[in-house]
């Protein structure tokens, strides 16, 4: 049996047959499939090409893996575009004496107001005033722009209910818009207050921070790296401690420092964040003329999710398109494997014809010590084991490696030999 921890392998390859002297020890490395060996790119100079294609997929590979990573982060958290969101303020009236005379047994007199909005495409509006169309279905509905939304009443006409409010957090589901009714045939100017609903959330920065960054509101991961990118600009990060900056004037009236550490920035803007101003709107009941009556319209800049359908399609269009890379890269694979096999080939052949004699002698000594390897049989000679340079050769090291990571055979405590 040959000895456990070796392999019948040649010490002299005959695919080498000049090598006559004992090589260097090196790790074995595995040669990627589409690869060629230099030594083969030696006998091919047409290959240079081909390695350059090679060197170019694999940038090209890598291009797509972090194309691939920044669409799963998309559809983690969706990059934004801003959107013009126009607001529309009016109402109707119905059965009022004004209008209609009064009879017997008549409904009493009613009024509507209602908020309602969509998003303009490319900021234009071609609707007529007063005349508004459903939102688009491809964006948000309208209350979900909104945290809470206050409609306040004159209190002397409406004493009992005379605030009238909507949250997000009550209500969620989503609305076309926000619609009040009343009973009253008197005209009077209602209060609304519009509070944004930003995601993710967004904070308005005091004024000693805005004159900083140039920023008014915004997120707050946004706003750190505005800092950032203001430290970096000016060069004020310590050279000599990357993890300290100093404060130029602008910074020490928002921080109130000389030097700060950048871990502390989170902790410190919390002071100069609030929450942004909400929208203040004025409107007039008007119970006369056409109806709807007193159409205004107001436009707010919101954040929208970048629609990334398209690439998504595109990628998933390239999975089929992948198969046939898939079916290409195989045949390339296997035209390798058939190019070092004729490689190893001429090598043999080559060999023999430049140094018959040395070649055939090599490949013996090295059949044979695998003959005496497989079969068992002793190779050691004594008469070389006794001098000091035959534990100098390059198998030693390789020899001892096997036998201490060896398995010791069962039953029994002492290690065998090698």
């Amino acid at each position: 049996m040959r000895p456990l921890g070796f392999s019948p392998t040649n010490n002299i390859s005959p695919l080498r047959p000049m090598e006559l002297t004992p090589a260097t020890r090196r790790k074995k490395q595995k040669i990627p499939e589409k690869q060629l060996q230099d030594r083969v790119a030696a006998i091919l100079p047409e290959s240079a090409l081909y390695t350059q294609l090679l060197e170019f997929e694999t940038r090209v590979e890598a291009a797509l893996a972090r194309k691939k990573v920044d669409i799963q982060e998309a559809l983690k958290n969706p990059p934004c575009i801003q959107k013009t969101l126009r607001i529309y303020v009016f109402n109707t009236f119905a059965n009022q004496i004004r209008t209609i005379p009064k009879t017997p047994n008549a409904e009493p007199p009613t009024w509507t107001l209602k908020i309602v909005g969509r998003i303009l495409e490319d900021g234009i509006d071609p609707d007529q005033p007063g005349v508004v169309q459903k939102s688009n279905p491809m964006y948000p509905k309208f209350s979900s722009f909104f945290k809470r939304v206050t409609i306040q009443l004159d209190q002397r006409l409406y004493p009992d209910n005379h605030i009238i409010m909507w949250e997000n957090a009550r209500s969620p589901a989503p609305q076309e818009g926000f619609e009040v009714k009343r009973k009253g045939d008197k005209e009077f100017n209602v209060s609304i207050r519009l509070e944004m609903n930003y995601v993710p959330e967004k904070f308005k920065l005091s004024q000693a921070l805005m004159e900083v960054l140039g920023i008014e509101i915004d997120t707050r991961p946004r706003i750190i790296a505005a800092i950032w990118h203001y430290v970096k600009a000016r060069k004020l990060q310590n050279p000599n401690d990357p993890s300290f900056f100093y404060c130029d004037p602008p910074l020490q009236r928002v921080f109130g420092e000389e030097k700060m550490k950048f871990t502390m920035v989170t902790q410190k803007i919390s002071q100069h964040l609030f929450p942004p101003q909400p929208i203040l709107l004025e409107h007039k009941i008007k119970l006369s003329g056409n109806s709807p009556a007193g159409t205004a319209c107001y436009d707010v800049m919101v954040d929208l999710p970048l629609p990334i359908q398209r690439e998504l399609s595109a990628l998933l269009a390239n999975v089929e398109k992948n198969k046939e890379i898939d079916t290409c890269d195989e045949a390339i694979c296997t035209a390798i494997r058939k190019i070092h096999e004729h490689r190893r080939r001429r090598a043999f052949f080559l060999g023999f014809s430049q140094s018959p004699v040395e070649f055939i002698n090599a490949l013996i000594e090295s059949q044979g010590k695998d003959l005496k390897l497989v079969a068992g049989e002793p190779s050691r000679s004594a008469e070389k084991e006794r001098r000091s340079d035959f534990f100098n050769q390059p198998w030693v090291e390789d020899a001892v490696i096997r036998y201490l990571n060896r398995k010791p055979a069962a039953g029994s405590d002492a290690p065998g030999s090698i």
